[in-house]
């Protein structure tokens, strides 16, 4: 591929490159590319928003660069403050250095190893001391800190703003120097840390890297972006049942964000999907390839003829763990908390009036109604929780 052509797969799926001159003469040089991302060990697993970023970085390897995966087991341990608006609690060097081995583990699930360097950002900045932290910070205003937006909210909204929060983009931008990044991968909530990346960078003597932002992968709520505290995400390291079904649970219209974000497909290609696919055949084919990345295709078989003996032929699952539950006969309500499938009686009522039990395939909405436990049940609980119930006695 000519650098023209490698620009228009590189640009494919992303929301901006700051500065795409500066991208194309990079990549007419002809010399190995140093791309670099940072993730923050803050959870113990990566989930498909992280992948965004991965499959960016696997555009970049596929087209002979080298891929800088930077573990940021020092800056977790401050706490990113990016769209928060608080303090973000910082982490353990026990907790964070535990997430990191994760990490580890599950990166190269996407990343070519041989094209991946692996760091941990402590490597440099444990070196900086006192006197290299404090020379850093002089390279950089308050002023300009506080045209992050949310900084700016902050401070007008009298909400406390602590100092190290400033030092970490300083030190994320200490990031690419110690790397002589020229390319460096965030989303769009990551602008502003990228960006200070480039003016670093000039302090330092080094030609500034090319900022490239990723749009943040919504959830499965279909309203904000992926997270484990939102419970919206589908983790990487999920079974391959539990990961088709989450896919298989996402709007036809976010279906086309995550065939553009998480495959290999061209845009002409997913177009094509598009106009000639049925759209419960397109996402069944979304959740396939998602689950044979993770895992395999065996197992990306199975689950999609799980999906489909389970929800589209309404069939049982097999393996549906069996309850016992004592007594000849229990209100609906009663049954979900027996299952321990809610955690409160308000959260069993809504469920239940919603539509959301069925017993033997048929929707319970009485959430007082008599279920008799004389034969065993098929009970299913939303979409993806299956029981067998029978009388203990």
């Amino acid at each position: 591929m000519n650098p023209e052509e490698q620009l228009e797969l590189l640009k494919k799926g992303t929301v901006e490159i700051i500065e795409e001159e500066e991208l194309l003469r990079k990549l007419k040089e002809k010399r190995t590319l140093r791309i670099k991302a940072g993730f923050d060990p803050t959870a113990p697993d990566l989930h498909l928003g992280h992948v965004v970023l991965l499959q960016k970085m696997r555009d970049f390897q596929q087209l002979g660069h080298e891929v800088y995966f930077v573990v940021g087991d020092f800056t977790a341990m401050i706490g990113d403050p990016t769209g928060r608006s608080e303090t973000r609690p910082p982490l353990s060097r026990e907790e964070v250095l535990k997430n990191a081995e994760t990490y580890k583990e599950q990166v190269f699930k996407i990343l070519d190893p041989e094209k991946t360097k692996l760091v941990f950002n402590s490597t440099w900045l444990e070196k900086l001391g006192t006197k290299g932290i404090i020379e850093l910070c002089a390279k950089y205003t308050v002023a300009r800190m506080l045209e992050r937006d949310d900084f700016s909210k902050r401070f007008k909204e009298n909400r406390p703003i602590y100092i190290h929060e400033f030092v970490y983009p300083l030190l994320q931008a200490y990031d690419s120097v110690a790397i002589e990044a020229d390319v460096e991968l965030g989303g769009t909530d990551q602008k502003f840390n990228l960006l200070i990346g480039r003016d670093i960078q000039r302090e330092f003597g080094q030609e500034p890297q090319v900022c490239i932002t990723m749009p943040l992968l919504v959830g499965l709520d279909g309203v904000r972006k992926m997270s484990k505290s939102y419970g919206n995400y589908v983790g990487i390291t999920e079974d391959p049942k539990t990961m088709f079904g989450k896919i298989m649970s996402i709007s036809d219209e976010l279906m086309w964000d995550y065939y553009t974000l998480l495959t290999d497909y061209t845009q002409k290609e997913i177009e094509d999907i598009k106009s000639n696919w049925h759209p419960m055949e397109a996402k069944k084919h979304l959740a396939y390839l998602i689950v044979k990345r993770f895992h395999s295709e065996g197992e990306a078989q199975r689950a999609r003829e799980w999906f489909e003996r389970t929800y589209s032929k309404r069939e049982f699952p097999e393996d549906a763990p069996l309850i016992k539950v004592e007594g000849k006969e229990i209100t609906a309500l009663e049954l979900l908390l027996k299952l321990g499938a809610v955690s409160s009686k308000n959260e069993g009522r809504r469920l239940i009036q919603g539509g959301g039990l069925k017993i033997n395939f048929s929707k319970v909405t009485d959430p007082y109604q008599k279920i008799d436990l004389s034969q065993e049940l098929k009970v299913q609980v939303g979409k993806k929780k299956f029981f067998r119930v029978r009388s203990g006695d």
